[in-house]
């Protein structure tokens, strides 16, 4: 307040009695205002303090402040023993609003002392705020390994000016602690050298003292192009004698393709011809002459072995090189000589009884080995193609267009080199051995047929003798066929999976919970709120093993009948169990199934944790029709695994049809894939047929596989022999029962080659059927086909790995609330929640749900895992509404309108 005597600033009066109180000077001010901004509707202070000053005023706009909104007081400086005076005003919103000048609204203060004036600096107030959108999202970008990443940043209008962050995943990229990003005054993020590390998912973040603004996610993919290993050294000539083949290979591992990287173009078989010497076996010369009669009563002679002599490997003349006999006509019969002629018969008879023996021991030998040995069935593997793996990102939609039409405006892409094998039929025939398969594949045959590869211009095949029939004992030759297989007698068919990249997923999860998705494999991990203690956050991860390593520690009869999925980290401590989803390909029965999920443990050995028929209390097991959902608190590996108990056990199969046009135009390639029905394994298949621009020719259908032990047969039919060519015996093509049943998520495929006789044929017509032995037929595809190339997938967010908070759960937090106060606690009308667990169909295995903290957040944590892929709740209303009308004498707390999806 001012005082009556001072100097009236607003007036421009002065003191009628003012006197110094000490020594006249300027006024010094020791604090000046300083800019503001106001926010929202908070007005903002201007302070001023001077020394020594008999009056201070503050003057805004050009215009003095009134009196009566000045706020002063007075105080003593101890040190310099003058007076200090301190003044203050607001200023609120609607002044700054109200003026409207050439520049920002400005405060400044005036002191007064017996000398004179003086002025502070002028104060700016400006209302803060910063806009919704940004003037320029970050793009998302796919760059080779090594490359240059530059993102681009415009943040939203605001004052003050906002600053930005850049966030990977969800947490901040920090450029001064990485030299090989540049974060700069324009708000661009740089990368110099892209590491498969920097892919992920960018935000802009900026912000200012109002608010924060994100930008929208651009996805990152570094990318690796595929590279060829060294050339393996020349194989040795094919054939014993004459003019025979060399060959060599390389693999494109050096590196493999990853996250979508070209494949390595060019040959990955080279081959050679070579001429092998024959061998010559050795002949007899002629005897000589007879020697003179000896003492002995005998008479020798001899040949040598050198019409001709034996060379390069040629067998040694057959045969005694000297003979004797008895030149006295028997008339010499001294005792001395008879014993020792015994005693050689002996000899010799004793030397060829051995002999025989030790053949015969070695004939059964052979045969044994080449029993336990044998496969069934056919095994084709696209080994070149398929070398780099299954690891992809963010599919593309195939390019449209017709692809069996031969001139089409659109071609197939055909940039990629021919580096991959094509399965053919031959009968046996005679030039069998001029070709030979590569190392790493081995083809079996069945019957009187043969399935090969062919590697560049020419086919390769090799036969083996029939292999006898599949025995019918499930019990006994079906699992020790499996156990064959996992001891690595059995090749399965399809590509390496051990070389791909493991599918990861990460997410920073606090209290609210949230959601890991894996894209295009029917896995995923909810975390459900209040999970996470308040105040902490976990970083948690999601990973698909890929490998084979696991599935060889199976036992018995066993497979997987879903990935092995990892989440962590180890350390994990959560207050709830997480529910995590996987898919499976199994007919659920419990007649003909017995389904465990097993853990991996610290030695890497599968344990069993629970099997799904029965009821535990450390984990809890939901089957349904083709995902099976867990809760569980204990992080590591999981699988489910099962083992059919009778021939009647159905695994399902996804059968899936690829075509593409060769180089030339000339020859077109149909791929028939069988592959078990999760979305995980038919990932595998689109990774490969990407490599190859292949086109996806109809919707994938299902086929019901029976653990019969009875193969799986493809075959082509109704190809116009007028137009196109195939060779004969090639239209049936078969794959043993343990090769399709244990494939364990791991692709089988075969191929049919195709040559039109024409340029001018534009059409091809034909039909591919596949059909288990002695079950039904599945027609998979007829050609022509009207309908425009298929993506691979449908999904429209394949790339969202992430949720976290209230958009990651379809039951709002408050709603969920309410369900757990309303039937956690048991009352005399029974409604708690195990009938909430019954109406949910979720009343099996209580026992797990009584022992939580929360059985009803458990149950509905649930729930949303089974229905995170519909879009309403219905299921969950109907639910509540049933609860409610059989206690309808207590008025229940909670209704849904199951028709808008709201809760109210």
């Amino acid at each position: 307040q001012v005082c009556n005597n001072h100097y009236d600033g607003a007036n421009g009066n002065t003191p009628a009695d003012a006197a110094p109180s000490v020594q006249s000077t300027l006024p010094h001010f020791i604090q000046e205002p300083e800019d503001a901004y106001i926010i929202k509707s908070n007005p903002i202070k201007l302070r001023c303090r001077a020394a020594p000053a008999l009056q201070i005023f503050f003057k805004c706009n050009g215009e003095w402040v009134h009196q009566n909104e000045h706020f002063s007081h007075e105080y003593k400086d101890l040190n310099t023993g003058l007076k200090v005076r301190e003044v203050m005003i607001n200023v609120s919103r609607q002044q700054v609003e109200d003026f409207h000048g050439p520049e920002d609204y400005w405060c400044l203060c005036v002191a007064w002392s017996h000398l004179g004036t003086s002025k502070s600096r002028k104060a700016t107030v400006r209302i803060a705020y910063l806009r919704k959108n940004f003037d320029q999202d970050p793009q998302g970008k796919e760059v080779p390994i090594n490359g240059m990443i530059v993102l681009h940043c415009r943040p939203p209008e605001g004052v003050p000016v906002a600053e930005v962050q850049w966030l990977r995943n969800e947490e901040v990229v920090n450029s001064m602690n990485d030299d090989n990003i540049d974060t700069r005054a324009d708000h661009n993020l740089i990368i110099n050298e892209a590491r498969l590390s920097d892919s992920g998912n960018y935000t802009c973040l900026a912000s200012n003292i109002v608010a924060k603004r994100r930008s929208a996610t651009a996805a990152v993919i570094v990318f690796v192009n595929g590279g060829w290993s060294l050339w393996t050294e020349w194989s040795a000539c094919n054939v014993p004698c004459g003019r025979g083949i060399q060959k060599r290979s390389r693999t494109c591992t050096n590196p493999a393709p990853l996250n979508g990287g070209a494949f390595c173009e060019g040959m990955s078989v080279q081959k050679i011809t070579c001429n092998a010497l024959c061998p010559i076996d050795g002949g007899w010369d002629e005897w000589s002459v007879w020697t003179v009669c000896s003492n002995q009563c005998e008479r020798q002679r001899s040949r040598e072995c050198n019409s001709p002599a034996p060379r390069h490997r040629g067998k040694m003349c057959e045969g005694n090189a000297e003979a004797s006999e008895n030149c006295t006509d028997g008339l010499c019969t001294q005792s001395k000589t008879k014993l020792f002629r015994g005693s050689t018969d002996v000899a010799l008879y004793s030397g060829l009884g051995a002999g025989i023996v030790a053949v015969a021991i070695l004939v059964v030998a052979v045969m044994l080995y080449r029993k336990n040995h044998s496969d069934y069935g056919v095994d084709v593997i696209d080994s070149s193609a398929l070398a780099g793996g299954f690891q992809s990102f963010n599919f593309k939609t195939t390019r449209q267009g017709n692809p069996l039409l031969l001139n089409s405006s659109i071609q197939p892409d055909l940039t990629v080199g021919r580096t991959y094998t094509t399965p053919l039929c031959f009968q046996d025939g005679a030039d069998k051995e001029l070709f030979d398969p590569l190392p790493d594949i081995k083809v079996k045959v069945q019957s009187s047929f043969m399935v090969s590869l062919g590697v560049a211009e020419r086919a390769e095949f090799h036969a083996k003798a029939p292999a006898e029939t599949f025995p019918r004992d499930l019990s006994r030759d079906y699992c020790g066929t499996v156990d064959r297989r996992k001891k690595g007698l059995l090749t399965l068919n399809g590509p390496t999976i051990a070389s791909r990249e493991q599918l990861r997923t990460t997410g920073m999860f606090g209290h609210p919970g949230g959601r890991l998705v894996v894209p295009n494999t029917g896995v995923s991990l909810l975390v459900p709120h209040g999970a996470v203690a308040e105040n902490m956050s976990w970083e948690m991860y999601m990973v698909i093993n890929q490998g084979e390593a696991s599935v060889q520690t199976l036992e018995g009869c066993e497979i997987l009948l879903g990935p092995e999925v990892m989440y962590g980290p180890p350390g994990l401590d959560l207050l709830c169990p997480v529910a995590l989803t996987i898919a499976h390909c199994a007919e659920v029965d419990a007649e003909n199934w017995n389904i465990q999920l097993k853990r991996k443990n610290s030695d890497s050995k599968w344990e069993e944790v629970m099997s799904v028929e029965e009821e535990s209390t450390c984990c809890y097991c939901l089957m349904d029709t083709k995902s099976c959902h867990l809760l569980l608190d204990r992080p590591g590996s999981y699988a489910l695994v099962g083992e059919p108990l009778t021939q009647a056990a159905v695994k399902r199969l996804k059968l899936a049809v690829f075509g593409s046009m060769d180089a030339g135009s000339v020859s077109y390639s149909l791929r028939v894939y069988c592959v078990d029905d999760t979305p995980h394994a038919f990932q595998g298949v689109v990774a490969a047929e990407r490599t190859r621009g292949g086109q996806l020719l109809e919707e994938p259908k299902t086929l019901l596989f029976l653990a019969n032990t009875f193969s799986l047969q493809v075959s082509i039919q109704d190809v116009p022999q007028f137009l196109w060519s195939i060779k004969p015996f090639t239209t049936c093509q078969e794959f043993s029962f343990p090769q399709v049943w244990c494939s364990n998520q791991q692709p089988l495929h075969c191929a049919f080659s195709l040559e039109r006789y024409s340029p001018a044929t534009a059409q091809l017509s034909c039909k591919i059927s596949v059909r288990q032995v002695k079950g039904h037929e599945q027609i998979l595809i007829t050609l022509p086909t009207e309908k425009e190339s298929l993506p691979f997938f449908m999904q429209t967010d394949c790339t969202i790995t992430s949720q976290t908070g209230s958009k990651a759960f379809k039951i709002p937090q408050s709603i969920r609330q309410r369900i757990c106060a309303t039937f956690d606690t048991a009352n005399a009308k029974g409604k708690d929640w195990q009938l909430l667990a019954q109406k949910l169909h979720l009343d099996r295995n209580l026992g797990y749900f009584a022992k939580q903290h929360s059985p009803s957040a458990v149950i509905l944590s649930l729930w949303e895992a089974r229905h995170q892929d519909s879009a309403d709740l219905d299921s969950l209303a109907s639910a509540l509404e049933e609860i409610g009308k059989i206690h309808s004498r207590t008025v229940f707390p909670l209704q849904i309108s199951a028709n808008e999806n709201v809760f109210s």
